[in-house]
């Protein structure tokens, strides 16, 4: 009961505001839910200026921090909202006014254990920037580094806690009055954004995110990552070495600096290939607040909050995609996303093709600086929800971290595209994982896996034939029939990559015997 009037009560405030920003968008649920569709109606304030999704962002800020993270968290999800609102969310920054330098350094001493006069030879009590979940201080360690320490906000695991609550118990209030709702994923929804919000309330896997990315760039001058303090790290408060520099939008200032703007795009190209496709692990908050040119001219980064991973087998598809929509091969495209499993087996091909190509088509002529792949992705995704494809999160982050990637590139030389500069990178990537070398490793690999699972096999086969002996069972011979077929079919998916091993090694070694 505590809970119901704790929650009604703030959903008023929601609802109040939502409206006087003209943000009560009724047209998802005027057929599901008509009754509650007229009353926001006539609560929705229709003179309030800009887009949907601008006047969306708008409440959300003045709805405090855990509506500005789940508008962020929306802002990946063009499946849910549309690009159009996905892309206003975007911009949704969560600068709010900081909290006192006092309460900071009580936060410090008590999860360090130590006085901030012992840790600290100099700390700033004014916060450098401030957001929704933590403020950042200047401060000089006591052996004389200059460092960035991020400390989260007093009470705001509580303030997120209730509203995370208010936000599952509204998710199961519509589906309990509005089965129909279920459509719209609203529980889904909120584990993505409490998921999201449990890993940033520990700084510490925000260091341990930023102490990766700085290993698979070690070595590499181009893209720097600021060393995590971890002496001076804990679950509330991070410290990182303080980085210096031009944010990456500021072109004259870049240029005063004597650097050329090309060669930072260039930089910024070979970094973000290099997080996607290289490694697997992207820093999926790109945007010029969080990027800077350090004074040897290269890219620093900041704010490690929000990473992207991708797999192995994601990578490919996305490259095999890519490949196939710059060569116009649509059938490519299409294989790509049924033998991924993204678009179901009963859908049909062709339809998915024909789709494939009314998005290809439309950027085939344009200049090549003119193309934006994160677009293309965005309307390739709006395509294949209509061929039930399943939402990918994954890729949907990456969608907007290229579309972030995208604009900083514009930003420094709009008629440059940043993906021709990374043309040989994809090049040789696509060689090492799609040449004949890959083909035979991938076929080896898939050897070693079958090889492994043979003793399981016939152990279960064994088992089987004992049960039916022991059982006096009989199968009608038809049955057997299917499953000697269904197993041969199997052997014969599992063995052809030893098969493909095998040849190779064959026509290897007529080779080198012709050769001696």
């Amino acid at each position: 009961m505590i809970r119901t009037l704790r929650n009604l009560s703030r959903l008023a405030v929601i609802v109040r505001t939502l409206g006087r920003n003209g943000a009560l968008f009724t047209d998802e649920i005027r057929d599901v839910a008509p009754g509650i569709a007229w009353v926001l109606r006539r609560l929705n304030n229709p003179r309030a200026p800009g887009r949907p999704g601008q006047r969306l962002a708008r409440a959300l800020q003045e709805l405090g921090p855990s509506f500005i993270k789940l508008g962020q968290a929306l802002s990946t999800r063009s499946d849910l909202v549309g690009d159009e609102i996905a892309a206003d969310l975007a911009l949704l920054r969560d600068r709010l006014p900081p909290f006192p330098g006092t309460a900071a350094r009580a936060i410090i001493e008590q999860e360090l254990g130590r006085p901030v006069p012992a840790l600290f030879q100099a700390f700033d009590d004014d916060a450098v920037a401030a957001a929704s979940i933590a403020q950042v201080h200047f401060a000089v360690t006591a052996e004389g580094r200059e460092v960035a320490v991020k400390v989260l906000r007093p009470g705001i695991e509580v303030a997120f806690r209730r509203d995370i609550d208010l936000m599952y118990w509204l998710a199961d209030w519509a589906l309990a009055v509005q089965p129909r709702l279920k459509r719209l994923k609203p529980v889904a929804v909120v584990d993505t954004f409490a998921d999201t919000v449990k890993l940033e309330m520990d700084l510490r896997m925000e260091g341990a995110a930023a102490s990766e990315l700085a290993e698979n760039f070690r070595g590499d001058d181009g893209f720097n990552v600021p060393a995590v303090d971890w002496d001076r790290t804990a679950q509330r408060v991070l410290t990182i070495d303080r980085i210096r520099g031009i944010p990456v939008d500021d072109v004259p200032g870049i240029r005063a600096s004597g650097f050329d703007p090309d060669d930072v795009l260039r930089q910024a190209a070979t970094a973000f290939f290099n997080q996607v496709f290289r490694d697997g692990f992207f820093h999926a908050d790109l945007h010029p607040g969080n990027l800077f040119v350090n004074q040897d001219g290269n890219l620093a980064a900041v704010d490690f909050g929000i990473m992207g991973r991708l797999d192995q087998q994601t990578r490919l598809y996305l490259a095999d995609m890519l490949v196939g929509f710059l060569n116009r091969d649509y059938r490519l495209v299409a294989d790509v996303h049924f033998d991924a499993g993204y678009v179901p087996e009963h859908q049909n091909r062709e339809l998915f093709m024909q789709a494939c190509r009314a998005i290809g088509e439309q950027v085939h002529n344009k200049p090549l600086h003119e193309i934006s792949v994160g677009r293309l992705l965005a309307q390739l995704f709006a395509v294949t929800e209509r061929f039930e494809m399943e939402t990918q999160p994954q890729l949907l982050l990456l969608q907007k971290s290229m579309l972030t990637a995208e604009g900083v590139g514009r930003a420094l030389n709009p008629s440059v595209n940043m993906w021709e500069l990374a043309r040989p990178l994809i090049e040789d990537w696509m060689r090492e994982n799609r040449g004949p070398e890959a083909r035979v490793a991938n076929a080896a690999g898939a050897l070693t896996r079958v090889v492994a699972r043979l003793p399981d096999l016939l152990r279960d086969l064994e088992r089987a034939s004992a049960t039916v002996a022991d059982g006096g069972l009989r199968i009608h011979p038809d049955s057997i029939r299917e499953l000697v077929e269904r197993r041969d079919r199997h052997l014969d998916r599992q063995l052809r990559p030893v098969w493909t091993v095998l040849v190779l090694l064959a026509a290897a070694l007529a080779v080198v015997a012709a050769a001696g």
